[in-house]
């Protein structure tokens, strides 16, 4: 299973960019961080055990434009579905993931995997603004859906998977990897579900990435196509918002953007940030393509949450000039300061999206959350200011 892992991350790595876990921006003080005091490292069966027994269902993937679409199959594959089929209109695409996936059959047209009653779910990493209009034609093939993020990309396509998700039944999913599939932010929402800071306050999200541009599609360099630098990267953090402060409704405060350093594309936005206000606390996101080439990581993704009695900070993929690899957790409690290696933390959405097919249940994600989430993006986006920076 690590190597999976492994593999998985090196994938994204190397062939996208925008990828997941991205987050937050302070540091431990140094007296702090020097008197941190190791917890809770978890043995390696912990990771073996999440693998549930396979063929639970039977799943089939449409569109493979990003490369997340290796961690959505994988996720899928722990929960004990069987991946049977798989489309794409591109061949080196496709030609990848046979590779990868040989059992699975690649089939001529998406109308083989719609029309085949076996398959339970849908999975798609397709262009951004073509994942919503797909996962309308799986909702009313009878069938579920997991999109990627972003999984809408204009407010417009938002009223009208609703309108089908409502008719159907069907589960519309986004898979919002940053906590889904981020061990210490799973484990941060246990620490948060348990009174370990109080009441959440507020969340500040981070979200920096490497631009990598020469590996980059046409497509990445227009935000018309991938809904704009707030919509893609920042619906990660308005999950993580969502889910920390427990709000149920929420406002966009205020929001900007700009392409402030590469005028070479016109169309493309490289930073934006946003401050939002909901029921149950606030929050803060910036998000940017400005990771530089020395950073050991595509992005130093952080995540605070603060509480009333302490808190909590993640760095999701790399603790910069510290300890190796990602998942790393900081709590600060009234008592103390201690430092989580989460990097064992089971990821348990696979596992409960496919219970949720099975049983027609919400428990890796409630439905509504799921739009609330990209409702927020998609208003912070379109009501963003633009930034101009002069030198």
């Amino acid at each position: 299973m690590k190597k999976t892992e492994d593999n998985r991350r090196e994938f994204i790595r190397s062939t996208v960019g925008t990828a997941a876990g991205i987050m937050m921006m302070s540091s431990l003080p140094g007296e702090a961080k020097n008197s941190a005091v190791s917890i809770g490292t978890l043995k390696s069966e912990t990771v073996e055990k999440e693998i549930v027994e396979p063929g639970r269902i039977k799943f089939a993937v449409i569109g493979m434009n990003h490369g997340h679409i290796y961690g959505q199959v994988e996720a899928v594959i722990r929960g004990g579905g069987q991946l049977v089929a798989y489309y794409a209109a591109e061949a080196d695409l496709t030609a990848a993931f046979g590779k990868r996936y040989p059992d699975a059959k690649m089939v001529a047209n998406e109308k083989e995997i719609l029309d085949d009653k076996s398959i339970q779910l849908v999975l798609s990493s397709a262009i951004p603004d073509q994942r919503a209009p797909i996962g309308i034609r799986v909702m009313q093939s009878g069938k579920d859906y997991m999109a990627d993020k972003p999984g809408i990309t204009s407010l417009e396509q938002l009223a009208q998977v609703r309108k089908v998700q409502k008719e159907t039944g069907r589960i519309y999913s986004i898979m919002y990897s940053e906590r889904l599939e981020n061990r210490a932010t799973v484990k941060a929402g246990e620490l948060v579900k348990s009174g370990a800071i109080g009441k959440v306050i507020q969340t500040i999200g981070l979200g920096p990435h490497r631009m990598s541009a020469s590996s980059r599609p046409e497509w990445f360099f227009d935000a018309k196509r991938y809904g704009g630098v707030i919509c893609d990267i920042a619906s990660h953090q308005f999950d993580q918002f969502l889910f920390f402060t427990g709000s149920t409704k929420a406002e966009v405060v205020a929001s900007q953007i700009g392409n402030v350093s590469h005028p070479q594309y016109p169309k493309f936005e490289d930073f934006g940030d946003c401050m939002i206000r909901g029921n149950g606390g606030t929050g803060y996101i910036r998000v940017d393509w400005f990771t530089p080439d020395g950073l050991k990581s595509w992005g130093d993704g952080r995540l605070t949450i603060l509480g009333t009695e302490g808190f909590i900070e993640i760095r999701k993929n790399v603790d910069i000039a510290g300890r190796d690899g990602g998942n790393h957790l900081f709590l600060v409690t009234q008592k103390e300061t201690q430092y989580i290696d989460c990097s064992k933390e089971p990821l348990p959405y696979g596992k409960q999206l496919v219970e949720d097919v099975l049983n027609r249940t919400e428990t890796a994600m409630s439905q509504e959350h799921c739009f609330l989430a990209t409702e927020l993006s998609l208003k912070a986006q379109k009501q963003a200011q633009l930034v101009k920076l002069t030198v």
